[in-house]
């Protein structure tokens, strides 16, 4: 059992910067991939990055690619989300989640899921 905590969300303006990080309970932590999702007002809950155990590899969205950066410190048990250059259709309520299986990046793969944390950017 993995329980999950998103915060530094917020209201930011375009162009601007945040860290989302995700605190995760539990003493396997380092044995789950991680995941970082996103929704979007009417629109379906979508993948933005995804880390392995390790930290050694990941996975970006199409659209996160050079903007998000993901990470992880399993000492810590959390993972992060870097944006940089936030734009208003970053909008959304981001999610972390974590995998014992491996790293994916569809939904259904994910078996906890943390609440989210609402990030807002201004134009």
């Amino acid at each position: 059992q993995v329980q999950l905590v998103e915060s530094g969300g917020g209201l930011v303006q375009a162009g601007g910067s945040l860290r989302l990080s995700c605190a995760a309970s539990g003493r396997t932590f380092s044995s789950y991939s991680m995941g970082w999702f996103r929704q979007a007002p009417k629109k379906e809950r979508e993948i933005v990055a995804a880390i392995s155990p390790s930290g050694l590899t990941s996975y970006y969205a199409d659209f996160a690619k050079g903007r998000f950066t993901i990470s992880r410190d399993n000492a810590k048990n959390m993972v992060s989300l870097q944006i940089r250059s936030l734009k208003p259709e970053d909008t959304a309520v981001y999610y972390c989640a974590a995998n014992s299986l491996s790293l994916a990046a569809t939904m259904d793969q994910y078996e906890f899921w943390g609440q989210g944390t609402q990030v807002t950017v201004s134009s």
